[in-house]
């Protein structure tokens, strides 16, 4: 699939359960042939869904699959069409091949901005295997259990002002207005997060899931998405060098493991 040389495009770890857990932007490497064609902030890659792959840590002895890629999504958004199309139309968001920070930092040189023909290298060799491995495995996971939970992992800065005004909620729950998943589901999950009390939510707000989400949701065939953006205040510091928080994370680790077996009932019951 790829020369020996060359590191992995993603990892998927298999586990037990009707539930795989996807973080499409928690990846960090940039190939050094892109590299060289980017600014200074590309290097920082700050706008990563940083340290989701240990805040999830629990998932795998839970039982879930877990699949992640190695790249950063200033390589190419996996979590965006093929097309490049607009998820949120009327409002500002990053591309299929982002040509900037949230913060609106350039991210090429000048003369360097990726072509359509690069757009599309970049597609085959990122973006698709990717997405191969997710369908593949969503296969597999609603071959053997019937149904399968899709748990989009993803985390943002609580201040975005490209993206939305203020204080961002903490846990903000996608559906697809409900299209992606069965019946109620966010509203559940958002019900978790309110009577445990320490943080605010929201269901199918702001973020109401992504392609991803949106793609492959498809709960009248057995498979259900919902997608997780977490503001990252409440486990990591947001600045650099973005230090994972254990103190808060520790707070936060408990009820995502509840809202995860909340959201794998919540299915089985559909």
């Amino acid at each position: 699939m790829t020369a020996s040389n060359t590191p992995p495009v993603f990892s998927l770890h298999e586990g037990s359960l009707p539930l795989l857990i996807s973080i499409p932007h928690v990846g960090t490497n940039i190939p050094a042939d892109i590299a060289a064609t980017m600014t200074p902030a590309a290097a920082r890659t700050e706008d990563c869904d940083w340290h989701l792959d240990r805040l999830y840590g629990f998932a795998r002895e839970l039982g879930a699959s877990m699949l992640m890629p190695n790249n950063a999504r200033y390589v190419i958004d996996l979590n965006r069409p093929p097309d490049g199309a607009n998820l949120y139309p009327g409002q500002d968001t990053t591309g299929l091949l982002p040509v900037d920070t949230f913060d609106k930092e350039p991210l090429y040189l000048d003369g360097h901005l990726p072509d359509d023909t690069e757009v599309a290298r970049r597609r085959e060799r990122y973006w698709k295997p990717y997405h191969e491995a997710l369908v593949a495995h969503l296969a597999a996971l609603k071959a053997k259990h019937g149904k399968v939970l899709l748990w989009e992992a993803h985390s943002i800065r609580s201040h975005v002002p490209r993206f939305f005004e203020g204080r961002l909620t903490d846990f903000n729950f996608g559906t697809s207005n409900g299209a992606s998943a069965a019946p109620g589901l966010a509203e559940a999950l958002a019900a978790v997060v309110e009577q445990h009390g320490r943080y605010s939510t929201i269901a199918n707000g702001r973020f109401k899931g992504g392609y991803i989400t949106r793609q492959y949701g498809q709960p009248a065939e057995g498979v259900h998405a919902v997608q997780l953006e977490l503001t990252q205040i409440t486990y990591m510091e947001e600045q650099m060098p973005y230090a994972y928080d254990e103190k808060l994370a520790a707070q936060v680790e408990p009820l995502l493991k509840t809202l995860v077996r909340t959201a794998l009932d919540h299915v089985a019951a559909a």
